[in-house]
């Protein structure tokens, strides 16, 4: 009996970070190796074995690989809406906080920020004018709960994050 594709998929997605964590391997090299989909066939092959490898990856390679392997980009405390230096100052002082949610565990189900022990990051409302719930902004904080050694940003709910630059 065969798996169903979508676990197919799933294993080979973690073999390919795992390639290209252990190995160094660039996303486009880790994913081809364990790519469960054969190679279409395509004139770019006899041209250059990697157009052909870099077509198919474009349409078989789950979009989550992309952010398990790169780099989290970094930003500027002042780049950030003024509520998310409020949400800092408030980080660093130990609350009081607005939302009971605050300060609650992050479990970084998303696989986006680098992996930690459970209860390393912790979640806190950046407040959203005029939002008549807490919002999509958030600050993560990785680290001791009043002095995160690292602090990130999202604005889209998990979605992406940039890591926060505190003297910027």
């Amino acid at each position: 009996m065969r798996p169903p594709a979508n676990i197919l998929r799933s294993v080979t997605t973690a073999l390919a970070v795992a390639a290209a964590l252990l190995f160094g391997l660039t996303t486009t090299a880790s994913a081809a190796l364990y790519s469960a989909s054969p190679a279409a066939p395509s004139t770019a092959a006899s041209a250059h074995p990697a157009a052909a490898t870099q077509a198919r990856l474009a349409t078989t390679t789950p979009a989550h690989l992309a952010y398990a392997v790169q780099a989290i980009p970094s930003c500027t405390l002042s780049s950030l809406p003024t509520e998310a230096s409020d949400t800092l100052a408030l980080i660093h002082s130990g609350g009081p906080f607005p939302y009971d949610q605050d300060g609650t565990v992050f479990q970084n189900r998303e696989g986006i920020l680098p992996s930690e022990s459970s209860g390393y990051y912790h979640e806190y409302t950046v407040k959203t004018p005029g939002s008549p719930d807490r919002g999509a902004r958030r600050l993560i904080g990785g680290g001791a709960t009043t002095t995160p050694v690292h602090v990130y940003y999202t604005d889209d709910h998990y979605e992406s994050f940039c890591e926060v630059d505190q003297e910027g």
